[in-house]
């Protein structure tokens, strides 16, 4: 998958529709204005996926990679890539007349993980970005959002030149929990990065009105 190095303004975006949202029977509610994370591992797709949905001119941190990094950035898969994120990234997308999502984009780069725990403050729940061709990448910020019980799913950004895999053997793949949507999309396109959102946001509804904080935790590998 080529992405794209920029992305048109508020103005130029095609509309979104006001997505529909179910409510848990139960009674699960969360706040107006969500603080939502959007992570993975180096290259995934991060960046692209903010910039894809944000109804502001995102926010990014992008430095050019350079030969300092050679030997600690693994570019396998992703030899197009030409910058990186070195902070964050930062959108925001206007879900429906209820939500409001504040999207920080994290780090890649292991040296620049330590990015992680301040991002992370006051967020809800995240989205782990992940790319068949390296997904033991999916690891760190799955381990991350366990430990921490902070709700998220796995999107699996369908590159062109990825194998394709349902999303049950993603699932096994990556030893996930039976409660974790697994869904498939691609980065570059809003239509399907806001489904992703949507889906999340259906998941900690439902985390929200049956809370269970042993399910969110995962055994150490």
């Amino acid at each position: 998958m080529s992405h794209p190095t920029s992305f048109p303004g508020a103005d130029e975006r095609p509309h979104l529709e006001a997505q529909p949202m179910a409510h848990d029977d139960a009674g699960g509610s969360l706040p107006d204005a969500l603080k939502l994370l959007v992570s993975g591992g180096f290259g995934v797709g991060k960046t692209t996926f903010v910039g894809a949905v944000s109804e502001i001119e995102p926010l990014r941190t992008e430095e050019l990679l350079t030969s300092v990094g050679v030997g600690t950035d693994s570019l396998d898969g992703v030899q197009h890539k030409s910058t990186t994120t070195v902070a964050l990234d930062f959108g925001r997308l206007t879900l429906n007349p209820e939500y409001v999502l504040y999207l920080f984009g994290t780090p890649g780069q292991e040296r620049y993980w330590f990015m992680w725990d301040e991002l992370s403050r006051g967020a809800l729940g995240a989205v782990v970005l992940a790319d068949t061709r390296r997904l033991g990448d999916s690891f760190a910020a799955i381990d991350f959002f366990e430990r921490r019980g902070i709700g998220f799913l796995v999107a699996v950004n369908e590159f062109d030149d990825a194998f394709r895999y349902e999303p049950e053997e993603v699932r096994a793949a990556l030893d996930l929990k039976p409660h974790v949507p697994v869904v498939l999309c691609d980065a570059r396109h809003a239509q399907s990065a806001v489904s992703v959102l949507v889906e999340l946001v259906q998941h900690l509804l439902s985390l929200a009105a049956s809370p269970d904080p042993a399910a969110l935790r995962h055994p150490t590998r």
